[in-house]
């Protein structure tokens, strides 16, 4: 498997395309009719106040993740793997690319949302370090909503 993560613009196609896969899964879970209604603006995501990745395998986009400004905090955001490509240690080079650009981007912290219907997500991030925090954002009031957090 030759892969490849590259810096991207969030409303390249090929990011566009893993979020229409990520927001029919979240309708799949979630029962939604709208996916993750949280609006998200490209620009969000160019330095210095966020960045955004792709991972390509044999050319074929295959994962993403970016993180944003939340406040003095970086958010993670559109963390996504496609199924096909699943637990071969995509998420995690993409959560440590996270980390480390956000660290040098001078962030004390990564926080993050997301849900009870997502075990993988939520084992992932617990696994690098990250802890309950203080619910915030768009879902705060959500009950299904999972709110973690780590300093870097």
């Amino acid at each position: 498997m030759e892969h490849e993560l590259r810096v991207a613009a969030y409303d390249s196609a090929d990011a566009q395309l893993l979020t229409d896969e990520v927001q029919l899964e979240y309708v799949r879970r979630y029962g939604s009719e709208g996916g993750d209604i949280n609006p998200i603006d490209a620009a969000e995501f160019v330095p210095p106040v966020g960045q955004f990745f792709v991972v390509y395998v044999d050319g074929v986009p295959a994962a993403m993740g970016g993180w944003r400004r939340h406040g003095d905090d970086a958010e993670i955001r559109r963390m996504y793997v496609r199924p096909q490509f699943q637990r071969r240690g995509l998420a995690r080079e993409v959560l440590d690319m996270i980390e480390s650009t956000a660290r040098e981007a001078g962030f004390a912290r990564l926080i993050l949302e997301t849900g009870l219907e997502q075990p993988e997500a939520i084992e992932l991030y617990r696994s690098a370090g990250y802890t309950d925090i203080p619910a915030f954002g768009f879902y705060a009031e959500e009950e299904l909503s999972v709110h973690l957090g780590k300093a870097l």
